[in-house]
């Protein structure tokens, strides 16, 4: 005869035996509606990229017609014209000359400022971060005329250098607060075995925080590049020769007062997406892991 507690134990067993639903298990119904959620939003955010890359592909009597159509006869004709019949490479070669500087000036005024704020307390200190801070909150359209009439003063209207000057302001701010934050986390134990060691403050950062701090300078670089990759209105203000153009007041000369040559636009913005795009892919393992940790302290 089976004892009452047996029985109670057995029905434990099974009751524990059986695989309980996941916390965060959802319905069928609720899972679908997900999915379907998901692959909504996928497509409007795919769809504005790909009409695009259609469009640069499509002859001037297709953009041009009030038909929609997606595939009308594809040829590299915009591309061609881009290259060869306009000033498009210049204007590429300005771009990158203009990103390259501001990404490696920004990236070692950030970094080398980011690490004094973190590591050394010095009168002002609270005062810089604060400047830091503040600095972020003018938007552009008011830094134009101040800016413009320092680069008047200087003599660097319409030059490259004041171009790069006038990007460092947005880039180095937001990049100098994202570094201090990242360096916060890095151990003070690792500096004061480089004083052991005999290396100067400098050696120090030099050699033995920078290469352990290549995720946030991998966020830095390229918060930097696209700064002045991706931007119109410093570079309307302030460069006022053909020949100093950059892509963003190029591809203004694609648009007339009735028309626009939206073949010839759409072509250009696919190819300036694509240094964007190698810039990000070389960057990208890093992004993750600097954000974060540039955010857990401040």
């Amino acid at each position: 005869m089976v004892s009452a507690a047996t029985t109670t134990g057995h029905a434990a067993g099974r009751r524990a035996a059986k695989p309980s639903k996941g916390r965060f298990s959802r319905r069928p119904a609720a899972s679908l509606a997900l999915h379907v959620t998901l692959i909504v939003a996928s497509l409007c955010a795919v769809f504005p990229v790909a009409w695009l890359v259609l469009t640069s592909l499509k002859p001037r009597n297709a953009w041009q017609s009030s038909t929609v159509q997606l595939f009308v006869e594809p040829s590299l004709a915009n591309y061609a014209q881009v290259l060869g019949d306009t000033a498009f490479p210049r204007w590429l070669a300005n771009s990158l000359l203009v990103a390259a500087l501001t990404t490696v000036l920004g990236v070692s005024i950030a970094a080398s400022t980011g690490y004094a704020v973190s590591r050394f307390r010095f009168p002002g200190h609270g005062s810089v971060m604060w400047m830091l801070l503040i600095t972020q909150m003018f938007p552009v359209a008011i830094l134009i005329v101040p800016i413009y009439n320092l680069m008047a003063g200087l003599g660097l209207i319409n030059q490259f250098p004041g171009l790069v000057i006038a990007y460092l302001t947005s880039a180095v701010p937001f990049c100098a607060w994202m570094m201090k934050g990242y360096f916060d986390t890095v151990p003070k134990e690792i500096d004061e075995a480089g004083r052991v060691d005999g290396l100067s403050p400098f050696g120090t950062f030099w050699r033995l925080i920078l290469p352990l701090s290549k995720p946030g300078l991998a966020v830095a670089a390229f918060y930097s590049f696209i700064t002045a990759w991706a931007e119109v209105a410093y570079a309307t203000a302030f460069m006022t020769g053909d020949d100093k153009y950059t892509l963003a007041v190029g591809l203004a000369q694609f648009v007339g007062q009735h028309k626009a040559e939206w073949g010839l636009l759409t072509a250009s913005s696919v190819l300036i997406a694509v240094p964007a795009a190698v810039v990000f892919l070389l960057v990208q393992r890093h992004l993750v892991t600097g954000l974060t940790a540039g955010a857990t302290k401040s």
